[in-house]
């Protein structure tokens, strides 16, 4: 290794007391700057190289000592530092330089996901992914209760084959491209030299296993196609954003996995008259000054009908009364909420002569109320 090259340290941007955690995060920043396959400059692949040679040599804790102690003569006359000029040399990832850093994790930001890179499934049967529908009820339905139909398209495992895509059990055999193990290995010619990866099979997809006569149902498919009306019971009580799970009507699985789950999620729609909180009903009702002042009966609306309640002498201005197991049912124990009634008072307009006299009256007499005490208090003192 010539001389003539730059301090590791400074390829990578750190200081001679970084930690292995800096000196990860320096590499990891500038590997995803400079990788070839993203940085389509003609200087990128040598960057790309100087940079895992540095980090191969400081993140080893022994070639780091060398280093620090001999600079790069530590590495000429066949000290190789293992291969960082071509991490990949000797047949599959190399571990040696890489410490705990993830290859899969930083091929994943280069790659959106990393998934053509390598597949992570080994051709198990896998659940499918769940799907979401929402759908809109008004606010009365919702404390009552009721069945809805959804139109629903989904897969749903041939049920000649069971998903398995073949005519019969005997027409599955071992891929003999991978021996059953779902996985290949590759070698392909790089800009670092020969790379060789494990993949998915090409032939059986990472199952293991190849069909010799496809099934006269699904055409090797293993599912088939599904248009339904599906009818949900929406229970009495359920709340807004809240969700129902139907089993097995999402995605189809995958190797012949089971489908995925299908949630229904519940929209309500706000109420006119009524508002809720929890399980508990809240309602604005309106009165005379009068009626609130003698005490009087009333007729109040419930999410269950009409219901007589007393309004006692004396109350006040949104004074809160309280009908008990008026509200909303639980969704687990059935017991019901309250209902709270608010009270408003309203002042009356356009009088009569007649009930202007007799509210004047009625002023009056609160008047002598108040200032007869005090009359009487002022008396006292100054006699």
């Amino acid at each position: 290794m010539p001389t003539s090259k730059r301090d590791y340290y400074e390829v990578l941007g750190v200081n001679k007391s970084a930690s292995k955690d800096e000196i990860k995060s320096a590499y990891r920043k500038l590997a995803k700057k400079y990788h070839p396959d993203l940085n389509k400059s003609p200087d990128a692949p040598k960057k790309f190289e100087e940079i895992q040679e540095a980090y191969d040599v400081l993140y080893d804790d022994n070639k780091r000592k060398m280093y620090d102690q001999y600079g790069m003569a530590a590495f000429e006359q066949g000290a190789s530092t293992g291969g960082a000029g071509n991490p990949f040399a000797g047949g599959g990832f190399s571990s040696q330089g890489f410490g705990d850093v993830d290859l899969n994790d930083i091929f994943a930001s280069f790659f959106g996901g990393g998934g053509q890179q390598r597949a992570r499934s080994d051709g198990s049967p896998a659940k499918g992914e769940d799907t979401l529908y929402r759908v809109k009820i008004d606010f009365m339905a919702a404390i009552a209760g009721r069945h809805v139909s959804i139109p629903i398209t989904y897969d749903e495992p041939c049920p000649h084959c069971h998903g398995t895509g073949a005519e019969s059990p005997s027409d599955v055999s071992t891929c003999p491209a991978c021996g059953g193990t779902g996985y290949v290995r590759q070698r392909r010619q790089t800009i670092f030299g020969m790379m060789e990866s494990e993949g998915v099979c090409p032939r059986c997809h990472g199952t293991g296993k190849v069909v010799g006569k496809s099934c006269h149902i699904c055409g090797g498919s293993g599912y088939t196609r599904v248009h339904k009306d599906l009818d949900v019971n929406i229970p009495a009580g359920i709340n807004n954003g809240q969700q129902i799970r139907v089993s097995g009507k999402g995605q189809r699985g995958v190797n012949g996995g089971p489908n995925g789950d299908l949630y229904v999620e519940v929209i309500v729609q706000p109420s006119d008259t009524f508002r809720r909180e929890g399980n508990d009903i809240h309602i604005d009702v309106t009165l005379s000054f009068v009626d609130c002042a003698l005490g009087t009966s009333i007729d109040v609306p419930t999410v269950y009908g009409i219901v007589t309640m007393d309004v006692p002498s004396g109350t006040q201005p949104n004074q809160i009364l309280k009908l008990r197991e008026r509200g909303v049912k639980d969704l687990r124990s059935g017991r019901p909420g309250s209902e709270f009634v608010h009270i408003q008072v309203k002042t009356p307009t356009n009088l009569t002569e007649g009930e202007k006299t007799l509210l004047k009256e009625f002023q009056s007499q609160e008047s002598h109320k108040k200032s007869g005490p005090f009359q009487r208090w002022k008396e006292k003192k100054w006699s």
